[in-house]
């Protein structure tokens, strides 16, 4: 299984990006997929989820400001990122629970949101 994200890049505080992750290779289904990210010198923490029927968790840090989707169909990632923050700047990956079930990450994007 290969997840491959995209869609990072540098942005002005107060901009937008979006984040794209596509999900190739054997698996039957895709249940939960997530973003997560992990900024300089800290620890990788959850973003926001979302299962197979939509339902959606977020990070208290990014709600109201994120928006995460997805194309069951197309087995693709999004997360929509608006009104961002220079605490935004991180790596973010894209993970997936697969049927069997495992878990795979992507190789992470960066995010750097200038002041």
């Amino acid at each position: 299984v290969q997840l491959q994200a995209s869609g990072g890049g540098l942005v002005q505080a107060g901009g937008s990006l979006r984040l794209s992750c596509g999900a190739s290779g054997s698996f039957l289904s895709i249940n939960v997929m997530g973003w997560y990210r992990q900024a300089p010198g800290k620890q990788r923490e959850l973003v926001a989820t979302i299962t197979r029927d939509g339902r959606t968790n977020y990070a208290d840090s990014v709600k109201d400001r994120f928006t995460i989707s997805r194309d069951n169909p197309k087995n693709v990632l999004y997360l929509q990122m608006n009104s961002l923050k220079p605490e935004d700047t991180a790596v973010y990956y894209c993970n997936i629970e697969t049927t069997p079930r495992r878990g795979y990450w992507g190789q992470g994007t960066l995010v750097t949101v200038s002041s």
